[in-house]
């Protein structure tokens, strides 16, 4: 299990190694966005229950597979689920690799095709 420190920093490294993204905080949670307008990635350390999580966008269809397949890992969060976005708990063994993946999904789904080109 990693600690919450420890996850938020290997979250905001991912984050902030994207084209043009900034951290700030948003309803009092560390929050990543592009161009500093449009969030793509939401730290949730207890926010809402007592589970250490991110929520973030998602392709669509993501979010009903991977909550399907690994609910253990992988929930439908408040406020923006219904809109598609993921949410992935970090209380528990975390794969960040895939957690690599599924950050650049959500800038995928909310970066402009510009940004998006550079990635590599």
């Amino acid at each position: 299990m990693t600690a919450p420190v420890d996850a938020l920093e290997r979250l905001r490294a991912i984050c902030l190694a994207l084209p043009e993204v900034t951290e700030r905080l948003s309803h009092g949670e560390p929050t990543w966005f592009v161009r500093g307008k449009k969030t793509f990635v939401m730290f949730a350390d207890h926010h809402h229950d007592d589970r250490l999580a991110f929520w973030c966008a998602a392709p669509h269809g993501a979010q009903e597979e991977l909550v399907g397949e690994a609910p253990e890992r992988f929930f439908r969060p408040p406020y923006v689920g219904h809109r598609g976005w993921l949410g992935v708990y970090l209380d528990v063994e975390v794969d960040w690799a895939e957690v690599a993946e599924i950050v650049v999904d959500a800038y995928r789904q909310i970066a402009p095709k510009s940004l998006v080109a550079r990635l590599p």
